[in-house]
């Protein structure tokens, strides 16, 4: 499947397809959905330049990482963590849960009762809604040090799930702004079938089809946990990490009931591939 890869015999969207279902996630686990990079840092020109390198998110690093300033951030949680924490890592949070998933399809049913239900059976605070591309980005990437989330499938293909069209009351920002669609970058033209035109070409472009492989250690590969992921500024917390636990031979049924509620709620790395 590489070589066809290589040889352009399939599409990038397929193969990272093909390497989720080989770690085991998807579309039948909200906690095991499939998890799709973030292809793009530029989400506020007029037109989009799929030729210029400053276009594309840094693939080689994580969300932890794509500023100096933010890396610099987890690199000091990891060294002073022992002195805080049980368990060393840079990321308390994760990449994809059933939550982030609910979040970005919040707008779709069954989706919208999914979310819901994880948020105690209502809708979240407005400003903490899924409403604006461009926003997703600068929280994840820059922002929000509890925020490193990757994107899934339908970024790719599914221009449905940024529109209201159920026409769900979604609430109203501390600016006055009612959520309706989400925002989108100005090169989409307010057009949902175009975002996904243009982010699909971006992900099936040659930078990408040059750098994919760097994210794919990151998340599949040998960066994915020990020594290489901790140079690589890539760890997280040791449940999230549950083929790498034996839960059989933990005995305590109230520490078992934690590591499974923590995988539930909070994420879950895919299996090495």
């Amino acid at each position: 499947c590489f070589l066809s890869l290589q040889k352009r015999e399939i599409s990038n969207f397929d193969y990272l397809m093909y390497l989720n279902t080989l770690a085991g996630r998807s579309y039948n686990d909200y906690m095991q959905y499939p998890v799709f990079p973030w292809v793009l840092a530029d989400y506020h020109s007029e037109t989009l330049n799929l030729t210029n390198p400053h276009t594309f998110r840094d693939l080689s690093k994580p969300m932890g990482a794509q500023t100096a300033e933010r890396k610099h951030k987890f690199i000091q949680r990891f060294n002073e963590v022992e002195k805080n924490l049980s368990a060393q890592c840079h990321y308390c949070t994760h990449y994809s849960s059933a939550i982030i998933v609910a979040s970005y399809l919040v707008r779709m049913e069954p989706f919208t009762q999914t979310f819901c239900s994880l948020q105690g059976g209502s809708f979240d605070v407005a400003d903490r809604m899924f409403h604006s591309v461009k926003s997703t980005w600068e929280s994840a990437s820059r922002d929000n040090m509890s925020d490193v989330r990757e994107l899934i499938p339908e970024f790719f293909y599914l221009p449905e799930f940024l529109t209201n069209a159920n026409h769900f009351e979604l609430g109203c920002m501390q600016d006055g702004t009612v959520l309706g669609d989400v925002q989108l970058p100005p090169w989409a033209d307010g057009d949902p079938h175009k975002f996904i035109l243009l982010h699909r070409q971006a992900l099936e472009s040659d930078y990408v089809s040059a750098h994919l492989h760097r994210w794919i250690d990151l998340i599949f590969g040998h960066k994915q946990h020990g020594s290489a992921a901790v140079e690589a500024v890539n760890t997280y917390h040791p449940y999230f990490y549950g083929d790498k636990m034996d839960l059989n031979n933990i005995k305590d049924p109230l520490i078992r009931s934690t590591i499974l509620g923590f995988i539930s709620n909070f994420g879950q790395i895919p299996k090495q591939v």
